[in-house]
């Protein structure tokens, strides 16, 4: 069978009731299993499932009543049946894949469901941008919304985006067929204060009947906390620790867990229900940001519930944080997240709950994936030429670009450092003493040197500063113009002519990641559309990361996916200190500051 265009319910409803009641032939019908209901929490031996239309018709005891002789029989042989998995929240870009190219990765891992923000490519090409993303998801053969993003710039002031989207933005997105929300809302101290832009695109958005996805990133839970709940985010997947989980569930927003590529915040969550015994309806799992080789060697959702399960959590449980509570949360628990009459027919056939093999993967009444095998075309949109000749520099980078100048007379300073913390977004505001020499400051030891070099108007601007916590030695440069949010270039290096020539090997090419030693390319990852994502299958892309990543550690790097740590260094919506086109940022009090400090 090949997948077609999804009809409604209410278009399926009347062949639906007949192949229920056995007047009309079931297209599927897979028996000899055991059906996992989300709803009711229990498993239920020998259960069948009737498909018609895409959709369970009947879900019971017996379908033999649901054969015809054109019908086909699957025989489950034992293993579970259970709701294909959806990912609460997600951003495609992070896969450095295409929405074509992430669902061709991840059906096979059995994720059948993505709701996903396209923040991304939001910041370099506006709205036209999340338009050809948008189309692209909706011509999958699995379930691919997309939350309109509310926040580029994340924050206004602190950095300079591509493009810059609106209330208008917002409205206009809303009456897309795939836009089920809001993306999160980074602006954090924008709602806390007040703003009109940010309750504007909240209030357009809860107009529309949609949901509004939250971020919330500083560790305050008092006032500031309560004041950005008021505002309308219904969820939040930035929480680090068991209070934070706790503290959303209570407000009465969902508390998403998330395991991606470099963060690891399920352990330290989730305990608030395997201890403290909370409802767990409130909670789910998502990833955030999975790159192209998590994707192809370690998995998508199916490794998040899989974490989720090593972490003390009842398998049930959570497989219902990774089906039905993140389709109530969007209003479609009559769509899709469970099996049951009238829902998509999204189905997996897994041969253990804990250890959750995914042998076979149905998506809307068609097998699409079977043994890690792909079954079915994923299509692709046709990207125009504007979407893939982003990265302007109005000159060849130079090393004198990366140089930074001491005040004058000093033989020291003490300088702000970003500190990069393995395995979680937030980094640390660090100092350091640093020497001088011939008048331009130093890195040393464990400092490295970063530099956002400006890439979307040609504006020549390079901003310099130090971060600390790679590992780096020797004579290097990463370079990459995936950026976190605003997408500008970012390079970390310990030469400064190293980090000239990765600036400008990715100006060459168009965008992507770049890796250089002693003068030359170790890796390089190949980006073209938006300077943040490949055409190219997805194994390909996944084979470039995995060099890449080797050629880091070639470098001295050691920590656990250090290029997602690498990306995020430009985020300013997450403490404690960041890099922007304007400047060293202090994420705790919002504002630009000085590289040095005051009694350096």
């Amino acid at each position: 069978m090949e997948p077609t265009e999804l009809k409604s319910w209410a278009q399926c409803a009347p062949h639906l009731v007949a192949v229920a009641a056995g007047r009309a032939p079931a297209d599927l019908v897979i028996r000899g299993g055991n059906l996992v209901n989300v709803q009711s929490r229990e498993i239920l031996p020998g259960w069948q499932v009737a498909i018609a239309c895409g959709r369970f018709a009947y879900v019971g005891p017996d379908a033999g009543h649901c054969i015809g002789p054109a019908t086909q029989v699957v025989e489950a042989g034992g293993r579970y049946l259970i709701p294909g998995l959806c990912d609460g929240h997600m951003h495609v870009e992070s896969g450095m894949l295409t929405p074509a190219g992430f669902a061709a990765a991840v059906i096979p891992h059995g994720t059948t469901t993505m709701f996903t923000d396209p923040h991304e490519i939001a910041n370099v090409l506006g709205l036209d941008g999340v338009r050809m993303m948008h189309d692209e998801a909706m011509m999958q053969p699995v379930s691919i919304f997309t939350q309109m993003p509310s926040c580029a710039p994340s924050a206004p002031g602190l950095e300079t985006t591509g493009f810059e989207i609106g209330p208008g933005d917002v409205a206009e997105a809303m009456t897309w067929p795939g836009i089920i929300g809001l993306g999160e809302m980074m602006n954090y101290p924008g709602v806390i204060g007040g703003d009109a832009q940010m309750l504007a695109e909240m209030a357009a958005t809860m107009q529309a009947g949609k949901v509004v996805g939250g971020h919330y990133a500083s560790p305050d839970r008092g006032i500031p906390f309560h004041a950005y709940v008021a505002g309308g985010p219904a969820d939040d997947h930035e929480g680090t620790a068991e209070a934070d989980a706790i503290a959303r569930a209570r407000q009465g927003m969902r508390s998403m867990l998330r395991l991606g590529s470099a963060w690891y915040d399920v352990e330290s969550q989730i305990t608030a229900i395997t201890e403290k015994g909370l409802d767990p309806r409130n909670f789910i799992l998502c990833t955030d940001d999975c790159h192209s080789g998590t994707l192809v060697h370690e998995g998508h959702m199916d490794r998040v519930v899989r974490h989720a399960i090593a972490c003390g959590c009842d398998p049930l449980i959570a497989l219902q944080m990774a089906t039905i509570n993140t389709a109530t949360h969007f209003g479609l628990e009559r769509e899709l997240g469970s099996i049951a009459p009238g829902r998509r027919a999204d189905v997996i056939l897994t041969s253990d709950l804990r250890a959750l093999p995914i042998e076979a993967v149905f998506a809307r009444g068609v097998k699409v994936a079977e043994g890690g095998r792909l079954l079915v075309d994923c299509p692709r949109y046709d990207w125009p030429a504007r979407a893939r000749g982003t990265v302007h520099l109005d000159r060849a980078r130079v090393a004198g670009d990366f140089a930074i100048p001491a005040p004058p007379g000093a033989n020291a300073v003490r300088a702000r450092v970003i500190g990069v913390v393995e395995n979680q977004a937030p980094t640390r505001a660090l100092t350091f003493e640093l020497p001088v020499t011939e008048g331009r400051v130093q890195a040393t030891g464990e400092v490295c040197q970063i530099a956002l070099v400006e890439r979307h108007r040609a504006t020549g601007k390079v901003v310099n500063g130090f971060v600390s916590g790679f590992g780096y030695r020797g004579a290097m440069a990463v370079a990459s113009t995936v950026a976190h949010d605003s997408h500008h270039m970012i390079v970390v290096g310990t030469d400064a002519a190293m980090m000239a020539a990765a600036a400008n090997r990715l100006a060459e090419v168009g965008g992507g990641v770049t890796v250089w030693k002693e003068g030359r390319e170790l890796a390089l990852v190949r980006l073209p559309i938006a300077g943040l994502m490949s055409d190219a299958p997805a194994q390909e892309v996944a084979d470039a990361a995995q060099a890449m990543i080797a050629a880091m550690e070639e470098c001295g790097c050691t920590l656990n996916n250090a290029y997602m740590q690498h990306s995020l260094l430009a985020l300013v919506v997450i403490p404690e200190l960041r890099i922007s086109d304007m400047g060293i940022v202090d994420v705790v009090r919002f504002a630009v500051t000085d590289l040095f400090e005051d009694n350096a």
